[in-house]
């Protein structure tokens, strides 16, 4: 059996969110410009980086999520520009009599356009998808640090429900 895409045609060509916001997929032109959102972010802790040799790093992870049909990953344009982005992952359990949920990461929004409604635009946009795919939930986790975040996601409809664990292997 040949699996579906998960990618609805809306997704790869981009959708207009306001007049002058576009939300997209990603596409490996936009590669620096993401190094650089994530490079920016002093509290996420992933020691992400400019630096030339990590660039091929960065390429082979695009690759692998562009080819996935189970990840997607977005960016925010404004003006011709990369203002912000994020990730998607379907998760398919058996709990929830196999239900489909999405797990959103890697939210950032560029540090100059911050408090414009671009984070907002990115969530409403990945839970319209979301209910696209009749997924039964939406969640994502957030550093404990960012507590300007947490209420963020708060005021968005999230709510605090679980605790998250994390073991760092490398």
């Amino acid at each position: 059996m040949v699996p579906v895409p998960i990618i609805a045609d809306s997704c790869r060509k981009g959708k207009q969110v306001t007049d002058n916001l576009l939300i997209r997929r990603a596409r490996e032109t936009d590669l620096a410009a993401l190094i650089a959102l994530f490079a920016a972010d002093a509290i996420g802790g992933h020691a992400d980086t400019m630096a030339d040799e990590a660039f091929e790093d960065y390429l082979r992870a695009f690759h692998m999520i562009d080819a996935s049909q189970n990840e997607q990953l977005f960016v925010a344009e404004r003006g011709g520009e990369v203002v912000g982005t994020f990730q998607v992952l379907f998760n398919r359990t058996l709990t929830g009599r196999g239900s489909l949920s999405m797990i959103i990461e890697a939210v950032q929004t560029r540090a100059d356009m911050r408090g414009q409604g671009i984070g907002a635009q990115m969530i409403g946009y990945a839970i319209e998808e979301a209910r696209r795919r009749d997924c039964r939930s939406v969640q994502l986790t957030s550093n404990m640090a960012r507590v300007d975040a947490h209420r963020f996601y708060e005021r968005l409809g999230f709510a605090k429900s679980h605790f998250g664990f994390k073991m760092r292997l490398k």
